[in-house]
């Protein structure tokens, strides 16, 4: 039996918003499209504040007691406990969708996150409050990861079930621009701040600008989505058990092969994710000297290039097909995992080729890597085996990569994170060449869902 649609409780919220934005009471797919960027935008933009913080800022303000090495690598641990907290906040808000609705649950979700985010700016010193600030710093992660697995909204879904059949690749990778953007607005907003105050004022309060910005952001992408929720089109999908949360011990027990291997088909470019974003910011830091705004500056260039390889990642895919670019990007991150990371110890020319070259790879990797499999899924399940396969991915792939690497490069050098992220890169392989279901249906331009 199907669960309850959508209880009275949300729909004069949905309603609005509908009567408000929609031309006609439809949206069409650009515009579907635009709510979706704005939506993955403001999650990364969370994201990537908190991950450049936890280099630049974390360490000394949370954990003084301790080198600057161990301090980052504490910082990371926290990193990695908003990817443990997603799937219970998957859980968690599902029930709440199946209650009352997706826009009472996305509103929970979003505030939660913006307000998990902002209240970050207001953490005291391990000076002030002792250990009381790494347990405060550790549950704002958590209700990060909680509202992330949350804000899982099914829009993606949408966008791709609403695509021409010929231009799959193309709206498959319009979700994946929020985290370029994303990036690049984080990392712009600290740059300016590291090179407009002195050490000692960005220190005291000139990195807590960025989190207060998170709220602001939230509400935007917040009113952006429940525009989309309260489309006939969505509602026309939910009914349809589409869009409609499936029980998850039943997705599990059912779908269990196709989460598996959903996740571990991405896993060479969620690793990539984060060693040419957070790994390498920390590591210049720890052991060049070099001005953080100068790397980040070079972050946000990698970004504008990162989103170019996606947009051409698009184009590609529709010609040649989503496995194909897959495939070949894994092989190339492969090859690039050879050398690549040996060139951050090479001075400043060697680490602009590692982040520009890993940016190029990185887009037409992430680009193509949202929901490569989900349409593998019945589609009473597809949903919710779409966010767990997500969650899935993001644990395995990226929650501990930060960590992981710094570690591995600390200790046995950098040639240790290329043997990692080869690891990343043969795993994708693998799961590609066993979804042979997969490829078939996807060949045959069945939707492949994000």
């Amino acid at each position: 039996m199907s669960a309850p649609i959508a209880a009275s409780s949300s729909t004069p919220l949905e309603r609005d918003a509908q009567n408000l934005h929609a031309h006609d009471r439809r949206i069409a797919p650009g515009e579907i499209a635009i709510g979706v960027i704005v939506g993955r935008t403001s999650e990364f933009f969370d994201f990537f504040v908190y991950a450049i913080a936890s280099v630049l800022v974390f360490p000394s303000l949370v954990f003084p007691f301790v080198d600057p090495l161990t301090g980052t690598l504490y910082s990371f641990g926290l990193f990695s406990l908003a990817f443990l907290a997603r799937p219970l906040g998957s859980a968690l808000f599902m029930w709440v969708d199946r209650n009352y609705g997706k826009g009472v649950k996305l509103t929970i979700a979003l505030f939660l996150l913006g307000g998990s985010t902002m209240s970050m700016a207001f953490i005291p010193s391990y000076e002030q409050v002792g250990m009381f600030a790494v347990w405060l710093l550790a549950l704002l992660r958590v209700g990060q990861g909680v509202a992330l697995g949350g804000a899982w909204d099914g829009l993606p879904s949408l966008l791709s079930l609403n695509a021409p059949q010929n231009q799959r690749g193309w709206y498959a990778m319009i979700p994946q621009l929020g985290a370029p953007l994303g990036l690049i607005v984080a990392a712009g907003l600290f740059a300016f701040f590291l090179s407009t105050l002195s050490t000692q004022d960005f220190l005291s309060w000139g990195w807590r600008y960025p989190f207060f910005v998170a709220f602001a952001i939230n509400v935007v992408a917040l009113f952006a989505r429940l525009r989309l929720v309260a489309t006939p089109e969505f509602q026309e999908l939910f009914e349809s058990r589409e869009l409609q949360p499936a029980p998850f011990f039943e997705t599990v027990r059912e779908e269990g092969r196709t989460i598996v291997l959903g996740a571990f088909a991405p896993l060479a470019s969620f690793a990539l994710f984060h060693l040419v974003t957070v790994f390498p910011l920390s590591w210049v830091i720890l052991n060049t000297g070099e001005a953080a705004e100068r790397f980040l500056v070079i972050e946000i260039i990698g970004a504008v290039i990162c989103v170019l390889s996606m947009i051409a990642s698009g184009l590609i895919a529709d010609r040649v097909g989503r496995r194909a670019v897959l495939g070949v990007s894994a092989v190339l991150i492969g090859a690039y995992s050879g050398f690549a990371p040996q060139l951050l110890g090479a001075g400043g020319f060697g680490e602009t080729v590692y982040m520009i070259a890993g940016f190029v790879l990185l887009g037409l990797a992430f680009g193509q890597s949202s929901g490569a499999v989900n349409s593998s899924f019945s589609s009473q399940r597809r949903y919710t085996g779409a966010a767990t396969t997500a969650n899935l991915s993001w644990l395995i792939g990226a929650g501990f990569a930060p960590l992981v690497a710094l570690a591995l490069a600390s200790h046995f050098g950098l040639w240790s994170v290329g043997a990692y992220l080869l690891s990343g890169a043969i795993c994708t392989l693998a799961a590609l060449g066993i979804n042979k279901e997969w490829a078939q249906r996807n060949e045959k331009g069945e939707p492949a869902l994000a």
